[in-house]
């Protein structure tokens, strides 16, 4: 939409490139325009491909939001794009996987500090746009050569925070909704661990941290109107009444009221911003009110208020009410013996063999245990240990006996196996255990001379 003093060639559009890139430019061909149509735009060096995202009023408004002060040397649209720019501009895209897994290796291999975050492509597949994140200034003259020489084209390096980063690789939140970033938000501002205290919000850093691993920016969306409501709130952290110092345990911003509880108690009583500062007027003038008196105590559910809390199906759905499985009784082992072909006959004797149902165990004498089990023998004949005679003890093992010793054999005799044979009868006497009950052998080896 235009003003009645302008025409299309003065209208300034704003376009959007790959992922958050935009830029403005100006219709200087008059050619009629609408939103999201692919065009021809002027770049540094050639031409890029890009779809309309604004015109009109609300270009200029954006322009002035971002401080585009100087419209007059927005660069240029062409014209629109035909078939055969849409298909080089998918044959660019599809490079760009490639180009970012190569440069990641070779970033690696010269060793520089930094995080390769996207590749970009242009239009027209002469220049690439290369993102990264560094903490610090990083040299990288030796990477673009490396880069311009294998890929062949102008490499240009822009350096983005982690914010920046999330909205190029884009995702979904945990509202289950697109992320902001890769979607409307382009200007960042700061978020403080502030924003979440002002809206009574848990400081743990996995809730309140987004994809980015940074502050979610929803968190300064709703922090005005919290300001707003907590402008009537006292900054009170106890008061004083008739039955000791209580302290605040909970604020509720929309409803304005405050809950208080004494110490060494559980019980939550509530009070209303009107009241909070009437209390503490009081106590600078050193009054102690009794306020909590006529206050309803929680309900038997733990909620505050002396009221249970009310739960409304306002989807319409109805849940079936689970199903009580009957328990299987177990059958009774009379009842089984009975089955079996037992039980009791008209004269009340039991038939087929079978125990009483009141069978009671019998106990067993205590058993002997300095009783002599031998199973051979039947258990009256078993004599005790008392009445067995004692044995002797064995004498000590002699390692040396039933050896002879003889004299020294020459180590040149039969042919110079003498310390083949001595070596045989060592390992042999070490794998042998010695016997004290074998005799001594009868016929000891001669002397080979």
């Amino acid at each position: 939409m235009l003003t009645p003093d302008k025409t299309e060639a003065d209208n300034i559009y704003e376009v959007r490139f790959k992922n958050t890139r935009k830029g403005f430019f100006r219709n200087v061909h008059g050619l009629r325009l609408y939103t999201g149509d692919h065009v021809i735009v002027e770049s540094d060096r050639g031409y890029d491909v890009g779809e309309i995202a604004l015109g009109g009023i609300m270009a200029e408004l954006q322009m002035r939001k971002k401080g585009f002060k100087k419209p007059g040397q927005a660069l240029k649209i062409y014209r629109k794009a035909n078939e055969d720019d849409l298909e080089l501009l998918r044959t660019a895209r599809a490079r760009e996987q490639e180009t970012m897994v190569r440069t990641r290796e070779i970033i690696q291999e010269l060793k520089v500090d930094m995080k390769l975050s996207d590749v970009e492509f242009q239009g027209d597949n002469t220049k690439a746009i290369f993102y990264y994140i560094s903490d610090h200034r990083v040299d990288f003259r030796e990477l673009i050569k490396v880069l311009a020489r294998d890929f062949k084209i102008r490499v240009e390096m822009k350096q983005i925070s982690h914010r920046h980063e999330a909205g190029l690789v884009g995702g979904l939140g945990v509202c289950g909704r697109e992320l902001c970033c890769s979607t409307w938000l382009t200007d960042f501002k700061t978020v403080t661990t502030a924003a979440a205290r002002y809206q009574n919000l848990s400081l743990n850093p996995m809730k309140i941290s987004g994809m980015c691993g940074r502050l979610k920016c929803c968190l300064n969306y709703e922090l005005d109107s919290y300001l707003d409501a907590l402008h009537d709130f006292p900054e009170v952290e106890s008061v004083d009444t008739a039955r000791g110092r209580a302290f605040v345990q909970k604020t509720d911003i929309f409803k304005g009221k405050l809950w208080f509880s004494y110490p060494q108690e559980t019980t939550w009583y509530p009070l209303t911003v009107a009241e909070v500062n009437e209390v503490v007027r009081q106590n600078k003038a050193g009054e102690k009110p009794d306020v909590f008196s006529g206050k309803p105590a929680p309900a038997s559910d733990g909620s505050p208020g002396g009221r249970a809390m009310d739960f409304v199906d306002v989807v319409g759905t109805e849940v079936p009410e689970p199903e009580k499985r009957r328990k299987k009784k177990k059958p009774n082992n009379r009842n089984r013996a009975q089955q079996a072909g037992g039980g009791q006959n008209p004269g009340g004797e039991r038939t087929g063999g079978e125990a009483p149902a009141s069978r009671q165990p019998q106990q067993r004498p205590p058993r002997d245990p300095q009783a002599n089990r031998d199973p051979q023998a039947p258990r009256e004949q078993r004599p005790k240990r008392e009445q067995q005679p004692n044995r002797e003890p064995r004498p000590p093992r002699d390692p040396q006996a039933g050896r002879e010793q003889g004299p020294p054999r020459d180590p040149q005799a039969n042919g110079g196996n003498a310390s083949s044979r001595q070596r045989d009868r060592r390992n042999r006497n070490k794998r042998r255990p010695n016997n004290p009950n074998r005799p001594n052998n009868p016929n000891p080896p001669s002397n080979p001379e």
